[in-house]
């Protein structure tokens, strides 16, 4: 019979609690996100119209949690089709470059969904077309001298994109492309998302900031294969957001409660004032605040004042949301026509 080992001592068996650092990957699947995943599932199926997808919000207020939420959903719902298929990557994620060039890099960006995709190194990239080891799931390709110019980039990305039987990609930080590009160039940068959309049947998923919204101004073309979903804050003026926020201050405490003292959701309506309702903000606002309690070693109203934002970054941002605010919600605000009156056949009149 063999004798249970009890040499552990009573040290070994303490749990260590959390670091501020764990504040960083705390990603809160609260109301918002949840509404927003809710609408996803709903507008991301094979052969819908909707090639580009844009989600617009405050800087600061979850988008690139939202972006891996979408991500990690998809995968999680396709997990015993991927065991079935190895090549199989339903949902891919890529951050749009910013290069410090004068025009976007297209090379850049085609080389990072490349990598996502498992293509293995670019620098001889072919023409022919590509195909999945069914044993191990990766890419193979035959080797070639074509070089890396930008069209066989783009013809890698979009056969990859196929065979790998990708549904949608995520764009995160989609405004860098707006934003690297000259505005007579704007709408052809657009044009070529949607082309690369139609060629692998994949939607392209573009999130951003409120520049995202005056893509719908481009083109009557564009604005009918575009769907909008807003990002919206916590408003203060709103109980419903006003206990959703405080709910997610919650989380916050919970992750750390060592350091919080039980005192932390005492100060949520301080927190929804200066973070603007934005939870991302408010995880750089904790993190901050966690870490001075760390090296204090215990609660500290002062660590916390200190980690806010300042009255004038608060105010830039502030301006930055009602801008934005004010420009999406009235196009969000979808109202049908007035019926009007015809007259029939008979002489009666129908509304």
């Amino acid at each position: 019979m063999t004798t249970p080992d009890t040499s552990q001592t009573h040290d070994d068996l303490i749990c260590v609690p959390p670091t501020a650092e764990s504040l960083l990957s705390l990603r809160i699947k609260h109301t918002r996100i949840a509404e927003l995943m809710t609408e996803l599932e709903t507008l991301i199926y094979p052969g819908s119209q909707d090639s580009l997808l844009l989600v617009c919000g405050p800087t600061g207020v979850g988008k690139s949690t939202l972006a891996h939420h979408a991500v990690q959903k998809a995968l999680q719902t396709s997990a015993q089709a991927m065991a079935d298929d190895a090549g199989l990557i339903p949902a891919v994620y890529v951050e749009a470059p910013s290069s410090g060039e004068n025009e976007f890099s297209w090379r850049l960006f085609y080389s990072r969904i490349l990598a996502q995709l498992d293509q293995g190194p670019v620098e001889n990239l072919p023409r022919a077309n590509f195909g999945i080891d069914a044993q191990s799931g990766r890419m193979i390709r035959p080797r070639s001298s074509s070089g890396t110019s930008l069209a066989s980039l783009r013809t890698a990305v979009e056969r990859g994109l196929a065979a790998r039987g990708t549904q949608f990609l995520v764009i995160d930080e989609a405004a860098h492309i707006i934003r690297q590009t000259s505005a007579r160039r704007l709408e052809i940068q657009l044009d070529t998302l949607k082309s690369l959309a139609n060629a692998c049947g994949a939607q392209m998923l573009l999130i951003g900031s409120y520049d995202l919204y005056q893509l719908m101004s481009l083109s009557g073309q564009l604005s009918r294969r575009t769907n909008v979903l807003q990002f919206e804050r916590y408003r203060q003026d709103r109980p419903e957001d006003e206990r959703d926020f405080n709910a997610c201050v919650l989380q916050f405490e919970k992750r750390l409660q060592h350091l919080w003292g039980g005192k932390l959701v005492a100060h949520s309506a301080a927190l929804h004032e200066n973070t603007l309702g934005c939870i991302g903000t408010l995880s750089a606002v904790l993190t901050r605040t966690a870490k001075r309690l760390e090296r204090a070693q215990g609660w500290s109203l002062d660590a916390l004042r200190r980690s806010l934002l300042t009255e004038g970054q608060r105010l830039r941002i502030l301006e930055e949301i009602l801008d934005g605010e004010s420009a999406i919600n009235p196009g969000l605000t979808r109202k049908l026509p007035k019926a009007s009156s015809v007259s029939t056949n008979a002489g009666r009149r129908v509304a």
